[in-house]
């Protein structure tokens, strides 16, 4: 059982810092993070009132998820919040036709996906808290 827990953080590893550092490097810079997030997103049918706040708060919920994620704190839970996440960076990305960004976003979803069958073909085998 000990195998799976450790196995498990190696696979949720490189998410949870790719995910945990995107937002911990824009936290200390966070006002010009929003400032390109805002310029980058000016052509977007998405209106600013909605922008502006998410472009405050996106650092925040990607460097919380990927900890979360990385000391393994109800990590099925977290993984559907870091799909929700990485869905509403996909609809940004769509609405400015960022191809290659969408691109790199599901992937990160399909990461995210196959945690979640990890969990689930051994959720029989140990409880989910265990890993």
């Amino acid at each position: 059982m000990k195998n799976l827990k450790t196995l498990f953080f190696f696979a949720r590893l490189p998410i949870a810092v790719s995910l945990a550092f995107h937002g911990l490097v824009r936290l200390p810079k966070l006002q010009e993070f929003s400032g390109w997030m805002m310029k980058t997103m000016e052509k977007s049918m998405i209106p600013e009132i909605i922008t502006l706040p998410f472009s405050y708060a996106l650092p925040f919920f990607e460097a919380i998820i990927g900890i979360l994620l990385l000391i393994g704190y109800r990590s099925q839970e977290v993984i559907f919040a870091a799909i929700t996440l990485m869905s509403i960076l996909i609809v940004g990305s769509c609405s400015i036709e960022n191809w290659d960004t969408v691109s790199s976003q599901i992937l990160h979803c399909l990461y995210l996906f196959a945690l979640l069958i990890f969990i689930n073909q051994v959720k029989p085998l140990v409880k989910i808290s265990d890993i």
